[in-house]
């Protein structure tokens, strides 16, 4: 990369009318705009940003997601050659950005991930969020192919490349950021972490939605993602053999009644339970393939 790159940075915000001049002004010293999505705020968020410097985006409350990847979107339109993003509550640290957009500059990745996880970063969580944050991450690795650690911090930087792809994602709330690594990983991106600093102390408050519907919301993301990748192994299969066992229960009932005259109520619902569910992940799994071939060909036209 040749010269000084076209650098945009898109920050997803929502009630953070107290931290939001500090970020777009701390930000603004590293790239060319900064783009602050608004989802929805009540407070002075989005008049504060805009004040400050910011182009702002205003959109009814729809999550995290939804208001990171309008953003994204938006950048497009700047033509820029890498796109910073970070939160907007002051607990990553835009001096970063330098070192987060350097594998980029040298043509060493396509996507870039500020980890928690590797030699040289700082983060100082409550213990809570730390066993949650590892417990989150050993479900999630699956979905991204084991390629990065840390797969829940939001202070990234994308190639021109990268963020075509990744304006691709529908996640609306915080699993976003794992989709984002899926599909990155998907398409063949070139994944790298750097270590970032990331505050929990100063923060007012650590996270903005219960740790357990959070944490819900990320592990049942990963799961879906792991399953929409391979939907006939780890649905189909399951399918194709507790219907086959249904059968098998359905032929042992209909001959130990015929032996017997007994009928057996436990077998008779095991049997219907198994061909029920077994028929169902069969039908999912070919849906699902199905949806995901279409998916293939319309990128490929």
């Amino acid at each position: 990369m040749s010269g000084k790159p076209v650098i945009v940075a898109c920050i997803p915000a929502f009630r953070e009318e107290d931290t939001i001049a500090k970020v777009v002004i701390q930000t603004l010293k590293y790239v060319d705009k900064v783009i602050v999505c608004d989802d929805g705020s009540d407070d002075m968020t989005a008049d504060i940003a805009e004040k400050v410097g910011a182009f702002v985006i205003r959109n009814e409350h729809k999550g995290k997601g939804y208001a990171l990847t309008t953003a994204l979107r938006y950048a497009g339109k700047f033509n820029p050659e890498i796109v910073v993003t970070l939160d907007s509550d002051g607990q990553h640290d835009p001096s970063d950005i330098q070192r987060l957009i350097q594998p980029i500059i040298e043509d060493k990745a396509d996507m870039v991930v500020g980890s928690r996880y590797v030699d040289g970063s700082k983060w100082d969580p409550p213990l809570y969020r730390r066993f949650g944050l590892w417990l989150i991450n050993k479900f999630s690795r699956k979905s991204c192919k084991d390629m990065v650690k840390d797969t829940q911090c939001g202070f990234r930087a994308y190639s021109a490349k990268a963020l075509e792809i990744i304006q691709q994602c529908e996640a609306k709330g915080y699993s976003i950021e794992l989709e984002q690594l899926a599909l990155a990983a998907k398409n063949g991106l070139r994944i790298v972490e750097v270590p970032v600093i990331v505050r929990y102390k100063e923060l007012r408050r650590t996270s903005k939605q219960n740790p357990l519907r959070h944490g819900s919301e990320l592990i049942g993301a990963a799961l879906r993602l792991i399953v929409e990748e391979r939907p006939l192994l780890l649905l189909g299969v399951p399918g194709a053999l507790l219907t086959i066992l249904g059968i098998l229960g359905a032929i042992y009932l209909l001959w130990y009644f015929n032996l017997t005259r007994y009928f057996s109520i436990p077998i008779a619902l095991i049997t219907l339970g198994s061909l029920f569910i077994g028929i169902m992940l069969f039908v999912a799994s070919i849906l699902l393939y199905a949806m995901n071939k279409v998916k293939s060909q319309n990128k490929i036209r």
